[in-house]
This record gives C-alpha cells, sequence and structure tokens, in this order.
C-alpha cells in the first residue's frame, strides 16, 4: 500500500513537470481558446480525484499501520492486565482492611463511652433516693435548728460486716468538724472521727467503741446505745428491768442534758425501732434489740450535720 502511493505521487509530479515545461514553452500572448471551458474543468476536476485518490490511500495505510500496531501490542496488553489484577486485588483487600479495622476501632471508643455514661446515669440515679431522703430530713421538722447539714457522697463504703466506718468526700475545706454528727436521710449514722482537707472518716454505730445516748419517747426511758448485736442489730443498755419498752418502739437521739457536758449529737435523730425486750431473773438491766434504720452497709450518700454557732 505506501508502494501504491509512492508510485502515484510520483506519476502525479512527473505530469505536472511537463506541463510546466508546455506552459513554459508556450508564448505569453497566445489566450487559451475561450470555446473550450468544459475541457478545462475537466482537467481541474481530474487533478482534484488524483489528490483525493492520494489523500485516501494515505488514510487507509495509516489506519493500516495503526490496526497492525494494536493487533501486535494486544497480547501484551492483555498479559500486563492479568499480571497486575491480583496487586491491584491485594491492594484493594489491605485498603479494605485498614478501613475495617479504623472503624471497628471508633465503634469500640463509641461504645465504651457510651457505657461509661450509661454506668455514671445509673450511679447518678441510685443516689437520688438517699438524696431525696437527705433534703426531706433537712426540710422537716425534726431537723435540729442549729445546724447546717453538709451533703456529700460515700466513696469508700465499710470493707466488710466486720468494717465499722466509711470514708465521704468532704473535709476541713467543705466545713466538716471533727465528731460531727452523721445521718442518711433521717437516720443517724455515726460520727466523723477523722478530717482531712477534702475528705473524712465516718466511725458507724457498730462500732465496738461507739456509745449513742438514746430516748423513747413513748416511754421516756432513756439508755445508752452500744455494740452491734445478731444480724446487724444494736442493743439499748443499762435500762433498768423496772422501766417499760415495748416492741416496735422508735428510739431517737437523747441530745444534750448538761451544757458543761454537751453531747455529740442534737436531740431527736432517729436511730432504730425496738425489735425485742427481755429480762433475766439475775440481770440488772432490760435486754433490748434494736434494728438501726440505715442501711449502714449499703450508702452511696450521706449529710454531715454541723454546728451554725461555734462551740465554746
Amino acid at each position: 500500500m505506501v508502494e501504491q502511493v509512492d508510485r502515484l505521487a510520483g506519476e502525479q509530479l512527473v505530469a505536472g513537470m511537463i506541463r510546466a515545461d508546455v506552459d513554459a514553452d508556450a508564448p505569453a500572448a497566445v489566450e487559451q481558446p475561450k470555446g473550450q471551458p468544459g475541457q478545462l474543468r475537466g482537467q481541474a476536476w481530474g487533478e482534484g480525484e488524483d489528490v483525493a485518490v492520494i489523500a485516501q490511500a494515505a488514510e487507509s495505510g495509516d489506519h493500516d499501520v495503526q490496526g497492525a500496531g494494536s493487533t501486535v501490542l494486544r497480547p501484551f496488553q492483555v498479559a500486563a492486565t492479568r499480571v497486575a489484577q491480583p496487586f491491584r486485588d491485594a491492594y484493594d483487600y489491605i485498603h479494605g482492611l485498614a478501613n475495617a479495622k479504623s472503624e471497628n476501632k471508633r465503634l469500640r471508643e463509641q461504645n465504651r463511652k457510651l457505657r461509661a455514661r450509661d454506668i455514671h446515669t445509673v450511679a447518678l440515679a441510685a443516689q437520688v433516693p438517699g438524696l431525696k431522703r437527705l433534703l426531706h430530713f433537712e426540710q422537716s421538722r425534726t431537723f435540729p435548728g442549729a445546724y447546717r447539714a453538709i451533703n456529700t457522697a460515700v466513696i469508700v463504703p465499710p470493707g466488710g460486716p466486720f468494717a465499722h466506718s466509711m470514708t465521704i468526700d468532704r473535709g476541713s475545706s467543705s466545713g466538716v468538724q471533727l465528731n460531727a454528727p452523721v445521718v442518711s436521710g433521717a437516720a443517724l449514722v455515726g460520727h466523723v472521727t477523722n478530717v482531712f482537707p477534702d475528705t473524712s472518716v465516718v466511725t458507724l454505730l457498730t462500732d465496738p467503741n461507739s456509745f449513742v445516748a438514746a430516748f423513747d419517747p413513748r416511754t421516756n426511758v432513756r439508755g445508752g446505745m452500744l455494740h452491734t448485736g445478731p444480724g446487724g442489730t444494736l442493743i439499748l443498755d443499762q435500762v433498768n428491768k423496772q422501766l417499760r419498752v415495748n416492741k416496735g418502739d422508735v428510739l431517737v437521739t437523747a441530745g444534750t442534758h448538761n451544757a458543761r457536758y454537751p453531747d455529740l449529737y442534737p436531740y431527736g435523730i432517729p436511730i432504730g425501732r425496738v425489735l425485742s425486750v427481755g429480762a433475766t431473773d439475775t440481770a440488772t438491766f432490760l435486754q433490748v434489740q434494736v434494728q438501726p434504720y440505715a442501711n449502714l452497709g449499703s450508702l452511696d450518700a450521706v449529710a454531715v450535720l454541723v454546728p451554725k454557732k461555734q462551740r465554746r
């Protein structure tokens, strides 16, 4: 095909040279015959046809060359695609795996935060009943008017049935004082035995060394609340057998009777209810068993009672 194109181009070149020589030899004054316009148009058309044939042949040659090149390169393209495909697949797998790990990590962190928030919400909800009891007691008529309440959370509860102290998250910086009474709602818990700037230690009623002056408003009987009885109960001691204490009576703190010897606890804080009353023939005092109102083993929030005026 290329040879044909070259041959045709050579022939056209020779014909052009011959015509140029003829035109050069012709006299300049000789005019072309006016009566042969068709011959001139035919000659021009013939020359244009020859140029079109040459261009078409060249274009056809280019397409043939391109087609031949594509045919030759096609196997190499297929082979390159097959070789590269596993690497593309491996890259897509690794990229997808990295994205999945990143998303999994983000979801785990989100779940952790949600669980922590749920736990915090549950913990706050568990404190609501205790806080309500404290608020109710503080607003009730039985709240000792000479005191103010410092509400606080229990950060270290009693460590077991034989532990008789706990730690609260308020200390001297909040106004907590040594020997201050501690209540849960309208129930006596114990008193402060150690004070730090931001925390305090509270000794419970169940401590063997604890003593609370108690009073039975129903029978006007007084006694001392002492050590722990069976099942976490308290014992009301120093009640003469001739006095009367009934099962179900409510015992409260007796308060101060002598200004020279003020009591740690103001009057009227509920301590517990009488479970049983007994006596033996040889005993001097009644055996009075008392169930404390405060659940000393599961306290979440308490209030420290601090005098509004400093004691002298």
